[in-house]
């Protein structure tokens, strides 16, 4: 067996790193004088709570105000809200390994919801457990994810449309910084590589592109996303 490094044993001397601890033990532990809320003889009982994360802690990824709740208590808390009027599409023709970490953006900027377009099912790696937060629809081709956004105008009654920004750097495609997003709008991002399909392009009323400054043709499809989701936050998301 060789022996380490210098460098390796230089860096175990440092004793680095040292995280933070994440989340909240038992009930019992990190609030002994208190009653559970999940206890209905109790005057803090509240139905949000899940027994099993009072039980065992919850080391989740949430926010700290919904620590032991349950998931379909948080999915109702941000429905209660009112999630924003942005809505996101990923094309998933090729088992994109990035559709859960976009699920995961989507869910950080309150999009309404997320559609996967593709006969593929979807990598949840990335996604982390927020697809069980977010509202996630699959359709099988983009003409029947155009369909469906079409039938959801017609629903409304306010006579809002829903405006299609295809996100992709092909000619004609606009600076995302020089691009004032319409408040109701769908986001589409295509796969990793290829870009948006023809299909998708063409019925987009904008193509959006996203300015770089290096020597790559494209950035990661997850990047883009985020990127692309948090300059339409800056021009109308909410404060909280």
């Amino acid at each position: 067996m060789s022996k380490p490094s210098a460098f390796t044993l230089a860096s175990l001397a440092s004793g680095e790193p040292e995280f933070r601890e994440v989340g909240v033990g038992p009930w019992a532990q990190t609030h002994p004088d208190e009653p559970r809320p999940d206890d209905p003889a109790s005057e803090q009982y509240d139905p949000r709570y899940d027994s099993e994360l009072l039980d065992n802690g919850d080391r989740r990824n949430v926010l700290d105000a919904f620590r032991y709740w349950s998931v379909e208590a948080i999915r109702d808390e941000l429905d209660s809200r009112g999630r924003h009027l942005f809505e996101v599409a990923i094309e998933n023709w090729t088992h994109d390994f990035n559709i859960g970490s976009i699920v995961r953006t989507a869910n950080a900027f309150a999009a309404a919801k997320v559609h996967i377009v593709g006969p593929h099912k979807w990598n949840r790696k990335g996604a982390l457990m927020t697809e069980l937060y977010q509202h996630v629809e699959q359709h099988p081709s983009m003409q029947a994810l155009l369909d469906h956004v079409k039938a959801a105008d017609e629903e409304r009654d306010d006579g809002t449309s829903t405006r299609i920004i295809a996100i992709d750097n092909v000619p004609g495609a606009v600076a995302i910084e020089r691009f004032e997003f319409p408040e109701r709008c769908l986001l589409i991002f295509g796969a990793e590589g290829p870009g948006l399909s023809e299909k998708a392009l063409t019925c987009a009323d904008d193509v959006v592109f996203i300015s770089q400054y290096g020597s790559v043709r494209s950035i990661n499809a997850g990047a883009a996303a985020a990127v692309a989701m948090h300059s339409w936050i800056e021009q109308h998301g909410r404060s909280r």
